[in-house]
């Protein structure tokens, strides 16, 4: 058992950037809806309450109990959290003149409050709300004041509960990390957590859960997938049986060059060519949520297939990894996007469900796995989707399509690695649309295909801005595909950031 910060998620666009600034100070954190409190766990060395889309006066807005945790555990209220704290013990919340957005100062503060200790008059912040705090009740002590805002900051006496106005988890808000790390300083934090922390904490909590049990796991040659497998292989070796499966819609040679890449594992790997059943399944499909589900579908009866070939299989290993887990079902109970690895398993294959890196972000998996001992090259590797080039082709699927997007995408990573450029993108992907258009090549008139390059720097996948690849690469890159790769006349570049886009189209 590890110590924890809970975040209580009332619905804001950050509250997964606080998870992520609490872990980096080598805290486990873990984040629950608002009305989720795990009562009862003894491991909670405090709690922070994030913000939300609503106003405290919204007929919408996540309203949640705190009598279990005010007095019980150090509290830290952002943004809304502040303002529900404030409104809910009597004090006023009134709709702000105008917006409260963007950058502002501190011009006031308390440096002898513990939740201040570091931070200076003139520091800058981050606000983000359409409401402000205009009366505090007692015993509620104003710490820190903008120009604009009198109560940015407060303490209530008596209690070890803070509130601030202000965004610390953004990069624009300079002290933010120094503010998060006073909290859990006052938490009483040991900052222990690290990545050879959670191997050791983890394989003993897999022997534990396993015990002889046998597990079949989901390899698909990317990172999750892989630390997965090394994680499991260290708690059970001979009990877990690894399944890799090539649905046709992997990169180009990436069925047989990942399994040379497992050799130096140890892993017990069985390679299953199951293209015709995937693409006999998805002959037609269009839409992008049912492409996601029959492939998701095609892999749980592949390994129910192969399930049943093995004995005393008990457990289905998967590589979900936090983002997963947050974008396949928001707090309002909205859907947007569909994983193949978040539950869907059916109940007549009689598997349970183990995922060691649920509550891992991207970046986590790969310290991880460079802990592990893992070849560089199999960590450093771009994220790719579970449904693979299936939701890279905008339109239905045929093995034709498959094949002019393997070669351009093939082209496209192959030269960012011979630029130095792979490392500097966080993901980087071919995109087939069903657009043709006209063209000249050679004296004769061309309609063709059109492929989107898709480059996106980023840390976790919440967030992504598009790569400013240099223009001769990008001109390299579409005269090499133009060229080379038969039924296509025409390349683009995307350059959408997440949000409002996705990473992916599909």
């Amino acid at each position: 058992m590890h110590e924890k910060i809970i975040i209580l998620d009332f619905g804001s666009q950050t509250t997964q950037l606080i998870g992520r600034r609490i872990r980096e100070l080598n805290t486990y954190c873990e984040i629950v809806p608002y009305n989720k409190f795990p009562c009862g766990a003894n491991d909670i060395k405090g709690v922070i309450l994030s913000g939300s889309p609503y106003s405290v006066y919204d007929d919408k807005a996540f309203r949640a109990d705190l009598a279990a945790v005010r007095g019980a555990y150090p509290v830290l209220g952002i943004c809304y959290g502040a303002q529900y704290m404030a409104y809910t013990s009597g004090g006023n919340v009134e709709n702000a003149n105008s917006r409260e957005y963007g950058r502002t100062h501190l011009a006031r503060i308390d440096m002898n409050d513990p939740l201040m200790k570091g931070v200076h008059t003139g520091s800058q912040v981050w606000m983000s709300h359409g409401d402000t705090i205009t009366t505090l009740p007692a015993p509620f002590r104003v710490i820190a004041s903008t120009g604009d805002v009198e109560a940015a900051a407060f303490h209530i006496e008596g209690e070890q509960t803070w509130g601030v106005q202000f965004h610390p988890e953004v990069f624009h808000t300079t002290d933010g990390r120094q503010i998060l790390d006073n909290f859990l300083d006052i938490c009483g934090c040991k900052k222990d957590w690290t990545p050879a922390s959670f191997i050791e904490l983890t394989v003993a909590g897999l022997k534990e859960q396993l015990r002889d049990d046998k597990v079949i796991l989901a390899l698909s040659g990317g990172v999750d997938s892989s630390v997965t497998a090394v994680l499991l292989n260290r708690a059970i070796g001979k009990n877990l049986t690894c399944i890799f499966v090539d649905h046709g819609l992997l990169r180009k040679n990436e069925f047989e060059n990942v399994l040379k890449d497992y050799e130096h594992l140890g892993l017990n790997v069985i390679g299953i060519n199951a293209k015709d059943k995937f693409y006999k399944a998805l002959a037609g499909v269009t839409d992008p949520e049912q492409k996601r589900k029959i492939i998701g579908k095609g892999f749980i009866d592949v390994f129910d297939e192969e399930a049943h070939k093995l004995k005393d299989i008990k457990w289905l290993g998967q590589g979900t990894i936090y983002p997963d887990v947050i974008e396949s079902l928001s707090i309002t109970g909205t859907v947007i996007k569909s994983h193949h690895n978040v539950g869907g398993l059916p109940e007549k294959m009689h598997l349970k469900l183990v995922e060691p890196l649920r509550l891992l972000f991207k970046d986590e998996v790969r310290k991880v796995g460079m802990e592990l001992g893992m070849m560089p090259h199999l960590i450093k590797r771009h994220p790719f989707p579970g449904p693979g080039l299936g939701i890279r082709i905008i339109s239905d699927v045929t093995p034709e399509k498959v094949d002019i997007l393997q070669n351009a995408d093939d082209i496209y990573i192959t030269l960012l690695r011979e630029w130095g450029l792979y490392e500097d993108v966080w993901q980087a992907a071919a995109i087939l649309l069903p657009i043709r258009s006209v063209g000249v090549m050679g004296d004769e008139r061309t309609y063709e295909n059109t492929v989107v390059l898709r480059a996106v720097t980023s840390t976790d996948a919440m967030t992504a801005d598009w790569a400013q690849l240099p223009y001769d690469f990008l001109a390299k890159a579409s005269n090499e595909i133009i060229n080379k790769v038969k039924g296509v006349n025409r390349v683009v570049y995307d350059i959408s950031s997440k949000p409002p886009s996705t990473i992916e189209w599909e």
